[in-house]
């Protein structure tokens, strides 16, 4: 038996590397006759960036760009293809992991870092530049990436707007005549790993804010600054923000850097998939085995357990689904993808315990899963 194990990563918990790793630790350690390929993936999420750079035999360079809050700090971005493309994790530059819980301030909270990494890997002669959007801290629509590659927004005076993106709502001009226009001659993918529009009570405000440390009246305030944005885009570019499918995702940078730099927005997780060759891996797999920190009916929603059950579905492989936490009741929409689901660790162990012994969870639930499937094998 061949078994191919493709998590995504365990969010604030295990990397899909390490999650890999525990469970094919765990599997070889019961004695199952079976050989194993680990294959970890990424749908665009924190990591994503790292694992293709790492798939794709490509090289690391360091450079110095500012963090959500303005401070310059050491990051790195990937170049493959013999340099010709490059990889960008907004998280390592953009990230809510670079801040402390004290430190959140969503209305201040730039992604103008990674607009300086897109400069960046210009100057370095990429010709196209994937950008896995996963784990940001903002929700600016993308403004502070478009103003470090020379976009200005300006009052209704003509004066530059600064405190992105609480001042937005002041937005009366969108002045492109300094944008770096090298970025229209470049291939700009952004992998996106939800599929929200900008604006609305599943926009990029109302569900992402939170997340990010927005209180209810952070929200109010963010959702009238990102609809001034769209208006005022409207009005100059002909495009609507808010129909864009993935609009929302990463506090809505797919939003604006598709309107305002013709970014193409991807599902992260086939995109991966195919640029990493995943098929060719099922071709010899007997049992997929993947999983995630939870696995629900948003998952069917573009997250990497569902594009990689999916794909081994195709080809009539059993799949089993790993997760910190699973629905209580059997759910037909996930039955059709996912052939069990089993919930790692102990379930009267609190969220923070839990994340703690994730790698120790995953590793003792593989092994007994191995010694199952050898009775019946």
């Amino acid at each position: 038996m061949h078994i191919l194990i493709a998590p995504n990563a365990f969010k604030n918990s295990l990397s899909a590397a390490g999650a890999a790793e525990a469970i094919s630790e765990g599997l070889l350690q019961s004695g199952l006759p079976c050989t194993v390929q680990c294959f970890p993936i990424g749908d665009g999420g924190d990591g994503t960036a790292s694992l293709i750079i790492k798939n794709q035999n490509g090289v690391f360079q360091q450079v110095l760009a500012k963090d959500p809050l303005g401070r310059k700090i050491k990051t790195s971005i990937g170049f493959i293809d013999e340099g010709k493309t490059a990889v960008i994790e907004m998280a390592d530059i953009s990230g809510l992991k670079l801040l402390h819980h004290q430190e959140l301030d969503v209305l201040h909270a730039s992604s103008f870092g990674t607009g300086e990494l897109i400069r960046f890997a210009m100057n370095q002669g990429a010709c196209k530049i994937i950008l896995g959007i996963g784990g940001s801290a903002t929700v600016d629509g993308g403004s502070g990436a478009l103003q470090a590659l020379g976009v200005h927004f300006l009052d209704r005076t003509g004066k530059e707007l600064m405190g992105l993106p609480e001042n937005l709502v002041h937005l009366d001009t969108i002045d492109l005549s300094g944008v770096d226009k090298r970025i229209f001659d470049a291939e700009l993918v952004l992998l996106c790993d939800v599929n929200n529009r900008l604006l609305g009570k599943n926009g990029a405000a109302a569900v992402f804010g939170p997340q990010k440390g927005a209180s209810q009246k952070d929200v109010v305030v963010l959702e009238k600054a990102l609809k001034r944005f769209r208006k005022v885009s409207f009005q100059q570019t002909g495009e609507d923000m808010n129909t864009i499918y993935h609009g929302g995702a990463a506090g809505g940078i797919s939003a604006g850097l598709k309107v305002f730099l013709n970014a193409k927005l991807m599902e992260g997780i086939d995109y991966f998939l195919d640029l990493t060759r995943f098929d060719e891996a099922l071709k010899k797999t007997d049992l997929l085995i993947t999983g995630e920190g939870s696995i629900d009916i948003q998952t069917m929603e573009g997250k990497g357990p569902f594009g990689v059950a999916r794909r081994a579905k195709k080809k009539n492989i059993p799949v089993i689904g790993l997760a910190g936490k699973i629905p209580q009741e059997s759910n037909l929409k996930l039955n059709r993808y996912f052939d069990v689901l089993l919930a790692i660790g102990d379930p009267t162990e609190d969220l923070k315990t839990a994340m703690q012994h994730t790698a120790e969870n995953l590793r003792q639930t593989a092994g007994q899963l191995g010694k199952l499937v050898s009775i019946w094998t």
